[in-house]
């Protein structure tokens, strides 16, 4: 059985979510409490943690499991002791890889980080990442570690700050500009080495990485079911996008031939889709939520 370590915070409401859609649902017993249970016989204890303590703990053996983001992976030092089992691709606000950038002020003469001088200070969450960045550089800077509101110390307090970004609107909002990217980041499902190595505890994490997996691949995507005369079949078909090639059975009884047609295909768009379908001769037109896609 699997003891796991969920993020706290920001990325506690979309772990939430995941799972529950994955049919694994967390039920904490009160909002302060730190302890979570999952009614999975694969799953034996989970804790909400701290995301910057997780890689340690789950490098130390303390969980078989945990999700955080891959920068605080980098940052405590775990990246060779523990074992990355997928990517989740989830973050505070979107579905997309975050961004751990310099930036300075955007009055600042500062084109590029070849234009930091030496003894600048730089603010930063992330100081080991940060101290390996400027030593690769061959710049020598002074590093403050930021208890948070690292945007706001640029440039009264800092010359230099790094950020973790999604959009980068906070960033403008604070009058910074990005000078360098150090490295991007995902939410990512990790695995204690012994654990992953371990027969049966490999088993069971490839069977939630299955779930998260199916959830993940859904995303974004419907299935899309319609009546097609056959004389019309070739012009719906060339009309309809399909993850493979789309499920085509004929129907029983009638006078008419008719088929039945079925496609997974992205919901962006699908407000376009319906009406040239129709058009096309697609009738009887259905779309249905997904909730996994197990490939």
């Amino acid at each position: 059985m699997l003891k796991l370590a969920l993020p706290s915070g920001s990325l506690q409401k979309p772990t939430q979510e995941i799972f529950a859609a994955a049919d694994l649902n967390i039920s904490t017993p009160d909002a302060r409490c730190y302890e979570a249970t999952i009614d999975d016989h694969r799953i034996s204890m989970v804790r909400w943690m701290r995301p910057q303590e997780i890689p340690l703990y789950v490098a130390e053996g303390r969980f078989d499991l945990g999700i955080g983001g891959y920068d605080w992976v980098v940052e405590r030092g775990c990246a060779d002791n523990v074992e990355v089992v997928m990517k989740l691709n989830y973050s505070k606000r979107s579905n997309h890889p975050v961004r751990l950038v310099v930036v300075v002020s955007e009055t600042s003469p500062i084109q590029s980080v070849a234009d930091i001088k030496p003894g600048s200070r730089v603010t930063t969450e992330y100081v080991e990442i940060t101290r390996q960045h400027f030593e690769k550089l061959g710049i020598p800077v002074k590093i403050d570690f930021s208890f948070g509101t690292t945007e706001a110390k640029v440039p009264e307090i800092a010359d230099v700050a790094v950020e973790l970004t999604e959009s980068g609107s906070s960033l403008r909002a604070n009058h910074l500009k990005i000078i360098d990217t150090i490295m991007e980041s995902s939410t990512v499902l990790i695995a204690n080495k012994q654990s992953w190595n371990d027969p049966e505890k490999h088993r069971e994490i490839m069977d939630l990485t299955t779930l998260l997996q199916g959830v993940l691949a859904a995303r974004g995507k419907v299935l899309i079911k319609m009546n097609i005369a056959q004389a019309h079949l070739e012009d719906v078909l060339k009309t309809l996008p399909s993850m493979k090639n789309p499920t085509i059975s004929q129907l029983s009884g009638g006078q008419s031939v008719y088929y039945a047609v079925e496609s997974v295909v992205e919901k962006a768009g699908i407000n376009k889709l319906i009406p040239q379908l129709k058009s096309a001769g697609a009738e009887d037109i259905l779309e249905i939520p997904i909730a996994k896609v197990i490939r």
